[in-house]
């Protein structure tokens, strides 16, 4: 087994080869862009050292790992359109830089791209990653469309959110991890495992970058801080705070999350307020260890070694731990 760093070092290297600009450059140009940004290359990581924790080379699975994270950064790049973002890991998104039409047909090829990276595998691994990227793609989708929902509707339940953090983003934290497992040939047992494994632990990375979106640094966290606040989202944060208000404060809230004030930065210090005297800011750390704890449970029924489950275990808690 390697190192996270080195997995990262040789994923990183595999990308850079990938992702050269051909013509039309402006088409090609802002996917090397937003590909050779940087981030956490959490999913491609986890592909890697999956393939190795049951026992395969971790180099068969680096094309299944490059196909996660196009994919991962085409629904960056549409996601960004949808909340006019104006900055992605510190810097301007794609639209921002180029236009918005770039970002649609962009992030369209890069969709293809994903898929095109399975047929350099042999036909039955190909068949089994190509379904588990379908079914996850559009869960991906429909994810994204009840966060659309949610923007218009004052009765979204903390159960509806939780799905739809499932759906936006933990699945394909699942589905990374279960594609080194189906290029070492793992059994479907061991599988599906890992999948519940990476899925929880997906939870409680959105639940953390909720967290952090509200009580991050700016400096580290590459991303608005308030961002949410300042787009009215109805996270976790936002849906505990209401549950454990009484009403004046819950109607205080919910006025402060229908405006949009030209002073944003009075609106983001005053639902921070609300997030930590209501202790929903206390209640979503509390969360995030949760859906940890859930995912450690799950590794006891997987047939690997305590090694290699403790390597996981600490991989997990650095994600919990993280400040960006």
């Amino acid at each position: 087994m390697l190192s996270i760093e080195k997995y990262q070092k040789e994923f990183v290297e595999y990308l850079e080869a990938y992702s050269t600009v051909k013509e039309p450059l402006g088409l090609y140009e802002p996917i090397q862009y937003i590909l050779n940004l940087g981030g956490k290359r959490l999913r491609p990581v986890l592909t890697l050292m999956t393939a190795e924790i049951f026992n395969g080379d971790y180099k068969k699975a680096l094309n299944a790992a490059l196909s996660v994270e196009v994919f991962h950064n085409f629904s960056l790049v549409h996601d960004d359109i949808m909340d006019d973002a104006p900055l992605r890991r510190g810097n301007k998104t794609v639209h921002e830089k180029w236009s918005i039409n770039t970002g649609i047909l962009s992030g369209d090829a890069m969709l293809i791209m994903a898929y095109q990276l399975f047929e350099k595998y042999e036909p039955a691994t190909f068949q089994a990653l190509a379904k588990l990227f379908s079914k996850t793609a559009l869960e991906v989708c429909e994810g994204q469309q009840y966060d659309v929902d949610f923007e218009t509707r004052a009765d979204v339940t903390i159960p509806e959110y939780l799905k739809m953090i499932e759906y936006k983003t933990a699945v394909l934290v699942g589905a990374a991890m279960k594609m080194g497992a189906i290029v070492a040939n793992a059994s479907e047992k061991d599988c599906n495992a890992i999948y519940e494994f990476g899925k929880n632990l997906g939870i409680a990375f959105q639940l953390q970058d909720d967290y952090l979106d509200a009580f991050g640094d700016p400096k580290s966290f590459g991303k608005q801080v308030g961002g949410d606040i300042i787009e009215n989202k109805k996270t976790y944060l936002y849906l505990k705070a209401l549950e454990f208000s009484n009403e004046q404060d819950s109607l205080e809230l919910k006025r402060l999350f229908s405006s949009n004030p030209e002073d944003i930065s009075a609106k983001i210090i005053t639902a921070k307020q609300f997030f930590d005297s209501s202790g929903s800011a206390e209640a979503t750390k509390f969360a995030i260890q949760d859906y940890t704890d859930k995912a450690f449970t799950v590794l006891e029924s997987i047939t690997i070694s305590n090694d290699k489950k403790a390597l996981l275990k600490d991989f997990g808690n650095s994600l919990m731990n993280r400040t960006v």
